[in-house]
């Protein structure tokens, strides 16, 4: 389900098999590029084949696509829902022969994995015309673009922001969600010494291992992951910058979540159940529903609000999807008009966001959604306008699947090594891992 692409899971791809998709396998070629404008097609009588993730999108979604294409085009769409279970290798598998589908549904972080060796379309030609006057969100755009060039159209979105029990606030005597830093350390300082007498409380529940919660304090103090130039990747924690955002992290970390949490992750414990049994006031999360499936009563006193940072809200990492289109697919003028109603104002207006419930693919979008958004979910959708994303470098998968990342803020916010040390020993294997042909 799409939840896998929100907690970031990614896959180890077949390296024998990429290697033998050919960098100029392109089926029919595409089309011109021409003036940049997808080209009409007349499609009578042919078939274009989408493969789309289970639960990310809905059977009332994905038929309006359908439905305007045919319409369109004049072709039929064979929709085949994909299980999870073993789809890193299918997909791998079919970009490597001469008939794979013609569109795919693929997780943000994942582009740059099937890219590789020339396994997806160009669709750079045409970025403009597909954006439809829109402006994608960085988090889920950043990632499909390698190297200057557009392998991935942005689908929808799903943001981490502050999920905090407003009873529980309010009985501290705060009442009005942060919107700095300062005011947010101010609430949970109240926050924390009204439950002093609670045990294992946490104003803010915060495990050591969560990268995707650490990677925010790092890019709001002007940290980089990692940089690239001249197909040279370089490490980007040992810079000051993304060391005074370590620094940050490990402050906030220590001072509001509970000391056992340091080398710990988000699932073991859960802390959606940590917060359910009232053991903590705040959490950063992707939506309420974990909370709320253990504990139902709280439906009415949740409030969710973007991690307030330096400047604003901090830069979050979406996750999400992307529609691509394989390089060897024998129909990539009809791939691109089914691609192009898929990210289309209409579709990600009036069935992504209205049906689904997902944050659309563009700022745009989310602010003409505003009047719409639950209350509870406003925070996700503000949290999503400012975004990031991991390093587009298709060896980034083994960086997380070997939880280099994870490691290294647990390190910083247990003390098992300074921050320095920390990010000179990530940084190395970093650049070991991303410069890897």
């Amino acid at each position: 389900m799409a939840t896998k692409k929100l907690i970031g899971v990614t896959f180890v791809l077949s390296a024998l098999v990429l290697t033998s998709c050919s960098s100029t396998g392109t089926g029919n070629g595409g089309p011109d590029a021409g003036d940049g404008t997808v080209p009409e097609v007349d499609g009578a009588g042919q078939k274009v084949t989408v493969w789309v993730m289970d639960g990310d999108y809905t059977e009332e979604t994905l038929t309006a696509i359908n439905e305007r294409f045919t319409e369109e085009t004049g072709a039929e769409v064979n929709l085949q829902v994909q299980t999870w279970d073993g789809i890193a290798t299918k997909i791998a598998t079919s970009l490597a022969t001469d008939t794979p589908p013609d569109v795919l549904d693929v997780g943000n972080t994942q582009i740059a994995s099937y890219a590789a060796n020339g396994g997806l379309y160009d669709l750079t030609p045409f970025k403009d015309d597909l954006a439809q006057g829109r402006t994608w969100l960085d988090g889920l755009v950043d990632p499909a673009t390698i190297d200057g060039q557009l392998y991935g159209v942005p689908g929808f979105a799903g943001a981490r922001a502050v999920i905090y029990n407003k009873k529980m606030w309010a009985d501290a005597g705060v009442t009005e969600e942060p919107e700095t830093y300062d005011e947010l350390t101010a609430a949970l300082d109240k926050v924390q010494a009204a439950n002093a007498d609670v045990s294992d409380f946490s104003a803010f529940y915060l495990p050591g291992q969560y990268w995707f919660a650490g990677v925010q304090f790092v890019w709001d103090a002007g940290g980089e992951i990692a940089t690239e130039e001249d197909g040279t990747w370089s490490g980007g924690f040992s810079s000051d910058d993304a060391k005074a955002g370590l620094e940050e992290f490990k402050s906030f970390q220590n001072a509001y979540s509970s000391a056992a949490s340091a080398t710990l992750n988000t699932t073991e414990p859960d802390q959606n159940q940590i917060f359910a049994d009232g053991k903590t006031s705040a959490i950063l999360n992707t939506n309420t529903n974990g909370i709320l499936k253990v504990n139902p009563d709280l439906e009415g006193d949740l409030g969710t609000f973007p991690l307030p940072g330096r400047d604003g809200a901090q830069p979050v990492m979406l996750g999400g999807s992307d529609w691509a289109i394989p390089a060897r697919s024998q129909a990539i003028e009809l791939a691109l008009n089914w691609v192009k109603i898929a990210a289309s104002p209409e579709i990600q207006d009036e069935y992504v966001f209205a049906v689904d419930g997902w944050i659309p693919n563009s700022t745009e979008a989310i602010e003409a959604a505003d009047a719409d958004v639950p209350e509870v979910k406003k925070g996700f959708f503000a949290a999503a306008l400012k975004s990031r994303a991991t390093p587009a470098n298709p060896n980034w998968t083994t960086i997380q699947n070997n939880k280099d990342i994870e490691n290294v803020f647990k390190s910083v916010v247990s003390g098992s090594k300074s921050v320095d040390q920390a990010a000179e020993d990530f940084d190395a294997q970093l650049e070991k891992v991303l410069n890897l042909k």
